[in-house]
């Protein structure tokens, strides 16, 4: 029972190690290179970890950065949808749904149902500390981009509107002051 038990986690772990080799849209800071998915899904776990002070007083870090370790592992089938980028978002869910099935399926029934669970709320942000979890996945990119100068928002010919739907919404429903200090940031250097 034990042995069976390890291999099942041991078996997770190696398949989420392939997180690894999915490239993401966004550059490094020094735009060396495009990160990966497990480089970011790390980096945003660190960014609740150094910003909790902004999360509100109801939100679970801890369980924010389960989450966050976590969100991105259906990338390993359906492979990183781009924000800016253009995809069917219906098939793209029903994608990352067969993905969990079978990734989180890797695991003995109590962590695959436990994980699941938790990447279920992440995905549908209406608890606060998914909603936590959802800002820091959405402002850990505009700070790469903003690193870089601009990063890749050339690229997709980017817009202020457009980073103010798709990314300052969400930012501002978990951690509005970080939007409000992002937001001159990101039009000082769409505008130069």
């Amino acid at each position: 029972m034990i042995s069976s038990r390890i291999d099942q986690q041991v078996a997770f772990l190696t398949e989420a190690d392939q997180l690894k080799l999915v490239d993401r849209a966004t550059s490094l800071t020094d735009a060396s290179r495009r990160e990966n998915s497990a480089e970011h899904s790390w980096h945003v776990a660190l960014y609740a970890l150094i910003l909790a002070d902004q999360a509100h007083p109801e939100v679970d870090i801890s369980r924010v950065i389960k989450m966050l370790l976590i969100h991105d592992l259906v990338e390993i089938d359906a492979g990183d949808a781009p924000i800016f980028g253009q995809h069917d978002t219906d098939k793209l869910a029903q994608e990352e749904a067969a993905a969990a099935v079978r990734i989180f399926g890797l695991l003995p029934p109590d962590q695959a149902y436990n994980l699941r669970q938790l990447w279920n709320e992440f995905e549908a942000a209406t608890s606060p500390d998914a909603q936590f979890a959802k800002s820091m996945d959405r402002f850990q990119p505009p700070n790469q981009n903003l690193a870089s100068g601009g990063g890749t928002w050339a690229e997709y010919n980017v817009t202020l509107d457009q980073i103010e739907t798709r990314v300052g919404s969400k930012i501002e429903r978990g951690a509005p002051a970080l939007w409000h200090w992002l937001k001159p940031r990101i039009k000082s250097v769409l505008e130069s």
